[in-house]
């Protein structure tokens, strides 16, 4: 009769403790899963084109003009090949309109891993009425102009005071200076909003128009 109730007691906690280690088991595993789903996902502001996270953000004082949501907003322009991403931007509607008058819209969205310096709406309103008004009259003018804000490569915050001069596709060479979030392209346009991804360009805001030689 000792050795029966013995028996049953040693089973009795050897099935405790299985029970036991299944509970904190299957605690630790709800606790990982919890802790899994909960973890915050990058917010947009975070990404980039790529859909990383970490990666460098687009820099300079202009930017915090940029509309923070929307088919204009970084995440926005960062779907769309370059000249529809642009129009979407209310501070590149002076260039948009330059580049549908010259016919530039399916050149640029066509084209792989450019840079483009986009002068801003404040860029433009630098230039004298009747000169930009003779220059939107004047196709051939016009693209020159255009194409020569347009570099064939893609040119990194890292390689854009050091790897120059870059080749346009004007056919003219663009110089810039600098280094880190301070950048002056050809001498005096200043880059104001830095780092902006498309589909297929890095786009640089600069507050002067640039004119090829």
């Amino acid at each position: 009769m000792t050795r029966i109730r013995t028996r049953l007691l040693g089973v009795t906690a050897a099935s405790l403790f299985a029970l036991s280690l299944a509970a904190c088991g299957g605690s630790d595993d709800t606790a990982s899963s919890s802790a899994a789903t909960s973890a915050p996902a990058p917010s947009a502001s975070e990404m980039t084109s790529t859909g990383t996270s970490g990666m460098d953000q687009p820099f300079g004082a202009a930017c915090s003009a940029v509309p923070a949501s929307g088919s204009g907003s970084f995440s926005g322009m960062a779907q769309d090949p370059v000249a529809t991403a642009a129009s979407n931007n209310p501070v590149l509607s002076t260039l948009v309109t330059a580049v549908k008058t010259a016919g530039l819209v399916d050149t640029l969205n066509g084209a792989k891993n450019i840079t483009v310096f986009a002068p801003t709406n404040d860029a433009f309103a630098k230039l004298p009425p009747a000169t930009l008004k003779a220059v939107l009259a004047d196709k051939a003018m016009l693209t020159k102009i255009l194409t020569y804000h347009v570099i064939g490569q893609k040119v990194t915050p890292e390689q854009l005071g050091t790897a120059g001069p870059f080749k346009s596709l004007q056919g003219g060479e663009v110089t810039v200076s600098g280094s880190g979030e301070d950048f002056t392209v050809n001498g005096d346009s200043k880059v104001v909003c830095g780092n902006v991804q498309t589909a297929n360009a890095t786009v640089y805001l600069v507050d002067t128009v640039l004119m090829p030689k």
